[in-house]
């Protein structure tokens, strides 16, 4: 293997960084030891500037590469996100009414082969009590206001592509890179 610049960045599938190297993973480097491979990366990644300066960290991170829109050293994104209703697209919800005659009697109203009872029962939270229907047609009435609830639990969802891990190692010694 020929000798790396200064900071290169590998990929490897063993869990240790070899003779030379370090795991891409944010740590700190104190800058008197380390004068050369601070003067490519600078705080970009971290650290207070004075006394030490932070490698990448690539833990749980995809590298892109930098552009107008990406500048080196940005890290952004979550691997978890919540949705808000901004973000859904726009739509109603249309509630379901069954135009049909309910019977006078006990036998309830068939709906989708499921029978619905002509006295539901109403939960009051402490007991159950008898309820009735409003006339004798189901639908074409007015819903309540809070007939359609929210629903949803408002927790994040894992927002992470497929995935395989390995270990970043970053070059402490090297090749200073010349820029012509």
């Amino acid at each position: 293997m020929s000798e790396p610049f200064l900071s290169e960045i590998k990929i490897c599938a063993f869990n240790f960084p070899p003779k030379g190297w370090a795991l891409a993973n944010g740590q700190l480097l104190p800058i008197n030891q380390n004068q050369a491979l601070f003067a490519l990366l600078g705080t970009r990644y971290g650290g207070n500037g004075q006394t030490n300066f932070a490698l990448p960290n690539l833990r749980g991170r995809v590298p892109i590469h930098m552009s107008a829109d990406h500048t080196l050293g940005e890290a952004a994104g979550s691997s978890a996100v919540t949705i808000n209703i901004q973000q859904l697209p726009t739509h109603t919800h249309v509630p379901i009414a069954i135009n049909d005659l309910a019977p006078a009697d006990d036998s309830g109203v068939n709906v989708d082969n499921t029978k619905l009872p002509a006295q539901p029962q109403v939960s009051t939270g402490v007991t159950t009590v008898p309820g009735s229907m409003y006339g004798t047609t189901i639908g074409g009435g007015v819903m309540k206001a809070d007939a359609i609830t929210n629903v949803g639990g408002s927790q994040p969802h894992n927002n992470m592509m497929p995935y395989l891990v390995l270990n970043f190692i970053i070059a402490l010694q090297g090749i200073f890179p010349s820029q012509n």
